[in-house]
């Protein structure tokens, strides 16, 4: 029997004398929705398997509590992963995971919802489900408890969490959420099972259900291939698409503390057209679609109105791409010139700037924005390596930018650069040393002793449905040497750098390229003890490596393995909009340093086309595609 709301709440006026920020645990922030209970059909709580502090600002669930809760019949609650000194306080108290908006346990709710954008969310997801008092592998629920769903950027490749997780929602959920939801309804009026509420779920377009398909593997332990155990099920499964985005939500929750991002985000721009070969984000996200100007204006002024925040951050995955660009700046500057925005002081930012599209027209637009610097992401610092990762920039033309910049009286610089790509030598990686100590003599010139460069430093990781899912992770030594080398070439009191330990990269590695198997380990590690794997505080690889000797596997088998062109990847039967044929072909191009032009300007038949061709010719004219989807129906 789960604990009834005031009783939670009873517990918890006694345990939130003892943990650090409070305000994490209550719920009651402005804007929240609280719905009554006992008149609602279906209630489905939102899970972020992370600290409120992070979750806060995660747009997805914010998107989906927004719709959620525009159903008469459904209410949608949040929950986050409690820190370490609250989880013990609540294990302690024999307190179960609960939602913020009217503390009912996670096991009341009909529907969980898990987003998953990084696997090193794997491991606080099974705690998560523990502390929920409700089973952590899908065989082992029942019809009285909730359906446990999961979406975001890793369930492209959903296998390593498939046993935990009752079924996938594979690409954009602002549709497909309805027709899970009403799945749900028809399938609780008819009083049906389990396995026949999974079954139609199967059925729903973007959804994976993974107990209804089976892996087979071949005798060397790669995969042979992935079986259907219902006829009428697809495969692939196609990942699921919003033809033209849906309106912005608008009434943001204000939290009482300070999270990651204090502001509101309206999304301008979803897809990405550059294709960088090493990009996740940029390939699965396709096509490109834009929000019309207008539209984005509203939504900033309605979102100030109802929040009282200060800051308004418009994303997307390269925001200078946005076809409208000029016109999206212009109407900002008359918006933050009003005198009612003028007295709040409302600052503007637009992150996610390319160099190539950063023009000075786009510098002088954001120029009344509370800024102290930009951030650029070069990447790559030779030109050689850069024709490889498909991110053409001239170093002259950085340069450039970075003098611009400066000019404009900012301080900081900030670059993001990675190590670890394809085809990488240490003379590469100099070149990194290099250019930062150039930027840092631009700014100097302008700047003089203010300037500041602030140097980020990632290990490429390959990533499934990109053009470098073939490739192999670098070795340890190798990437040690290269951040020895950085560390070494940029020891002066104006640049800062910054990195992430090999052991961390070669866990995503592993994990993001992963099969069913290596859910055994998921399990293992956090049976030992492993959660919060993206804090590096917490992060415990003795505990992983353990795991896997455990389970008789190898971590080098999924990270540090060149692919065959024709091997079957655990992924393969999820199709994520761009063919593996497209794909594969990149990857060749990509050893002759050959490149790909922006495909907005340029198709070069990916493969969204012929699969979305019926969506896309059933969008009328003023939904706004003509500007951002160009593709062609190449076959």
């Amino acid at each position: 029997m789960n604990p009834t709301p005031e009783k939670i709440e009873t517990q918890l006026d006694r345990l939130l004398l003892h943990v650090e920020k409070p305000g994490r645990y209550t719920g009651g922030e402005l804007n929240q929705v609280v719905k009554e209970w006992n008149n609602i059909s279906t209630k489905v709580a939102l899970v972020f398997p992370d600290i409120y502090d992070l979750g806060m600002s995660n747009l997805g669930l914010t998107i989906l509590y927004d719709i959620i809760n525009q159903r008469n019949d459904t209410l949608a609650e949040r929950a986050y992963a409690p820190w370490l000194d609250m989880e013990a306080q609540m294990r302690a108290a024999g307190l179960p995971l609960y939602s913020l908006e009217t503390k009912h346990a996670l096991a009341d709710f009909d529907i969980l919802g898990f987003s998953l954008p990084y696997e090193t969310l794997y491991t606080n997801t099974l705690n998560l489900l523990d502390l929920a008092q409700i089973p952590l592998f899908y065989s082992e629920r029942n019809e009285s408890q909730p359906l446990v769903i999961a979406g975001g950027q890793t369930t492209f490749n959903p296998e390593p969490m498939a046993p935990f997780i009752d079924a996938f929602v594979i690409g954009e959920g602002e549709e497909v959420i309805h027709e899970i939801i009403d799945a749900h309804q028809a399938w609780k009026n008819r009083g049906g099972s389990r396995g026949e509420l999974l079954t139609g779920l199967g059925k729903i377009e973007g959804v994976y259900v993974p107990s209804l398909y089976e892996a087979h593997y071949n005798s060397d332990g790669t995969l042979s291939e992935v079986k259907k155990s219902v006829e009428e099920l697809p495969l692939p499964v196609k990942k699921r698409i919003v033809v033209k985005l849906p309106p912005p939500p608008t009434r943001f929750i204000v939290p009482y503390i300070d999270t990651v991002h204090n502001r509101i985000t309206i999304e301008i721009m979803r897809g990405c057209s550059r294709g960088c070969r090493f990009c996740h984000a940029g390939m699965v996200s396709r096509p490109v679609r834009e929000r019309p100007v207008q539209e984005i204006i509203q939504a900033i002024q309605d979102s100030l109105h109802q929040t009282g925040l200060e800051e308004a951050g418009l994303l997307s995955l390269s925001s200078s791409d946005y076809s409208q660009i000029k016109e999206l700046l212009s109407s900002l500057a008359d918006l933050q010139s009003s005198v009612e925005f003028n007295s709040q002081r409302v600052s503007i930012s637009l992150p996610s700037l390319r160099i190539e599209s950063f023009t000075e027209d786009v510098m002088d637009g954001l120029q009344d924005t509370k800024r102290h610097g930009y951030t650029l992401a070069p990447e790559a610092a030779s030109e050689r390596l850069r024709e490889i990762i498909n991110k053409p920039i001239s170093t002259p033309q950085l340069l450039q930018t970075v003098q611009e910049i400066y000019k404009r009286g900012m301080t900081t610089i900030k670059l993001y650069f990675m190590i670890g790509h394809p085809g990488e030598t240490m003379e590469d990686v100099q070149a990194i040393a290099d250019l930062c100590k150039a930027v840092f003599v631009e700014g100097r010139k302008v700047m003089g002793g203010r300037a500041q460069v602030n140097v980020g430093v990632s290990t490429f990781a390959p990533k499934p449905h990109t053009p470098f899912q073939w490739v192999s992770l670098d070795s340890s030594e190798n990437i040690q040497a290269k951040q020895s080398l950085l560390r070494h070439e940029l020891r002066q009191r104006n640049i800062k750098l910054s990195w992430n330990a090999a052991e961390e990269t070669l866990l995503e590695a592993t994990l993001s390229r992963g099969d069913r198997r290596l859910a055994a380990v998921i399990y293992r590690a956090w049976q030992n003890g492993a959660k919060f794997d993206a804090w590096q505080d917490q992060f415990k690889y003795n505990i992983w490596t353990d795991a896997f000797a455990q389970e008789n596997l190898d971590p080098d088998f999924y990270a540090r393995r060149e692919r065959a062109d024709d091997e079957v990847f655990p992924w393969d039967h999820i199709f994520a909009g761009v063919r593996k044929k497209f794909l594969l072909q990149d990857y060749h191009w990509s050893r002759e340093g050959r490149l790909r032009a922006d495909c907005r300007l340029d198709c070069y038949g990916c493969g969204i086309m012929p699969v979305y061709a019926d969506a896309y010719r059933s969008a009328s004219a003023e939904d706004g595609l003509g500007a951002s989807w160009k593709c062609k129906e190449v076959k």
